[in-house]
């Protein structure tokens, strides 16, 4: 019966108090104990409505003002400090104790516009202060840079946000003072960024392995796309996604075919150029893998990256192992002025130029420059057919006939085929140099060494007032250090003369023919020792005078 009675009074009680204002309770001298949450928001909001709209008195230093609370930012959460006072529906024992024996001040809620009250802060600073410096890292190529963080002096934000709420919940003078301040990124925040981020990212190339294939990065490719921000306190690295991916793909081929290794000339020395597989990724993996290993330490700077791989044929490893490291021949010739000879020397000196010999591969001028025809760059010019000067496609090509098969000479490489002028040109060495036509006439040597051959040309136009020149470059290992000896000429004959009537007929003042040998002299680089000795001999026919008629 007593704990039936005991619960009609607790039920009572729950009754009674319901979802109320604890009895007693007051907000800045206003009594809202017993209310309703709505009666409580309303009571406060006509008997605070006055203080908000009254301007609070600030004093900074000696000079005393005021700040309009609204203007600042500054109002009240009646909402927020009806919800402080416990007031709501509870069964709890505590809650319904305090609602009829409580007493309580609570302490208004202020809302702050954090955004308005910084500018009602500065406006009150005025011209006095100094806003303080954040410190910050650069990198500029592979160096860290510092820019050191510098103190400022004004109105501390936080101080005056408690001192404007004090003066606004309780009426009296906020006390504000220009102090020294600290910028967010100091010293502590910047020295580890230098030692946690930028050390570590600068330390050691980055690698990426995508299957059996590893992109490496070194430090002085993607530092450009590194930098660092300030966030919460911080300073934090920041990636440039799209220029890491810039730099994978450009190791790689991309989504397209992969790229083989090749040599070229670079300042005038041959370079291996990488061979690039052709690799098929996401974006955003590569990023990922990258910002996951772009700050650990040396031994764990590798990340896996998913992607399919397609390897090229000829490999950078490939390219290296031809051996081609310095130039171990040249030749030059010079012409005189025409314009077709500028053409057809330039545009063939052109297409030989790179040209690659693999060991045991000849070299075919005809293959490899083609057919001389307008659709191929090329121009009519003056040719030899049958001991006589005539006009056709490819004139002058000749030229670089010589001039190739003279390197080849002195590179000590195997002479498949090759023509001599059947009359002598004194622009030529007697003896060492070669006419081509197409089909029926190549000149063709053999790369017969164990490393690769790569041929650069070089090629000034001639001038009305100046000779033009080609000259070829053999570029490998050395292999052999070649001397020649010309004998004198011999069994001269004499010219005779011809009367054409021919449309591309060239007139000619005759002179005679003449036999010579040359001799090709081979030591092993470096070595004293006559290893071989092959002689090549030539009989040039008399050069008839031609009278077109």
């Amino acid at each position: 019966m007593l704990v039936v009675l005991v619960a009609g009074l607790y039920v009572a009680g729950y009754a009674v108090a319901g979802d109320k204002v604890p009895r007693g309770t007051t907000v800045a001298g206003v009594d809202i104990g017993g209310l309703a949450p709505g009666d409580a928001r309303s009571t406060l909001d006509d008997a605070l409505a006055e203080r908000e709209r009254t301007p609070v008195e600030v004093r900074l230093g000696d000079r005393t003002s005021t700040l309009d609370p609204a203007e600042a930012g500054l109002s009240f959460d009646h909402a927020a400090t009806v919800a402080a006072t416990d007031a709501g529906s509870s069964w709890s024992p505590t809650r319904l104790w305090g609602w009829y024996v409580g007493d309580e001040s609570v302490e208004p809620v202020v809302r702050v516009d954090e955004e308005r009250l910084a500018e009602a802060v500065a406006q009150l600073q005025g011209d006095v202060g100094d806003e303080p410096v954040d410190g910050a890292v650069r990198l500029q190529g592979t160096r860290v840079v510092v820019d050191d963080p510098v103190p400022g002096r004004g109105i501390d934000l936080d101080v005056a946000r408690e001192a404007l709420v004090d003066a606004l919940v309780g009426g009296g003078t906020a006390e504000l003072a220009i102090t020294e301040l600290e910028p967010e990124i100091g010293t502590d925040e910047v020295e580890a960024a230098v030692s946690d981020l930028a050390e570590p990212a600068l330390a050691a190339p980055v690698r990426l392995r995508f299957g059996g294939s590893t992109v490496r990065l070194r430090p002085r490719q993607y530092a450009g796309a590194l930098s660092f921000e300030p966030r919460d306190g911080a300073l934090e690295l920041v990636v440039d996604d799209a220029a890491v991916v810039e730099l994978v793909e450009g190791a790689t081929a991309g989504a397209g075919e992969p790229v083989d290794a090749r040599i070229e000339l670079v300042d005038g020395k041959p370079k291996v150029i990488k061979a690039k597989p052709g690799i098929s990724f996401q974006p955003a993996d590569v990023v990922a893998a990258f910002e996951q290993v772009v700050t650990a330490p040396d031994g764990e700077r590798t990340a896996d990256v998913e992607g399919t791989v397609e390897q090229p044929e000829f490999t950078t490893k490939d390219a290296r192992a031809l051996g081609v490291k310095r130039r171990v021949s040249t030749f030059v010739t010079e012409f005189p002025y025409a314009e077709y000879r500028n053409t057809n020397i330039g545009r063939a000196a052109e297409i030989v130029d790179g040209t690659l010999l693999m060991p045991g591969e000849v070299f075919s001028l005809n293959d490899i420059v083609g057919e001389r025809t307008a659709e191929n760059g090329f121009a009519i010019g003056t040719i030899i057919q049958n001991g006589i000067f005539v006009e056709d496609y490819g004139g002058g090509v000749s030229q670089m006939a010589t001039t190739t098969f003279n390197a080849a000479f002195y590179a000590g490489l195997k002479d498949i085929e090759h023509k001599p002028h059947s009359v002598f040109i004194d622009r030529y060495p007697e003896g060492r140099e070669a006419t081509v036509a197409w089909p029926t006439v190549d000149l063709r040597f053999q790369n017969d060494t164990d490393h690769g051959i790569l041929i650069g040309t070089e090629f000034v136009d001639s001038t009305p007032s100046s000779a033009g020149s080609v000259r070829v470059s053999m570029y490998s290992t050395k292999v052999w250090d070649i001397d020649d000896e010309t004998s004198e000429r011999y069994a001269y004959v004499s010219p005779g003369t011809r009367r054409l009537d021919t449309p591309n007929c060239v007139p000619n003042t005759g002179y005679s023919g003449f036999q010579v040998d040359v001799t090709r002299i081979f030591r092993r680089h470096g070595e004293a020792e006559v290893v071989k000795r092959e002689t090549f001999h030539t009989d040039y026919i008399a050069s008839d005078t031609v009278i077109c008629r």
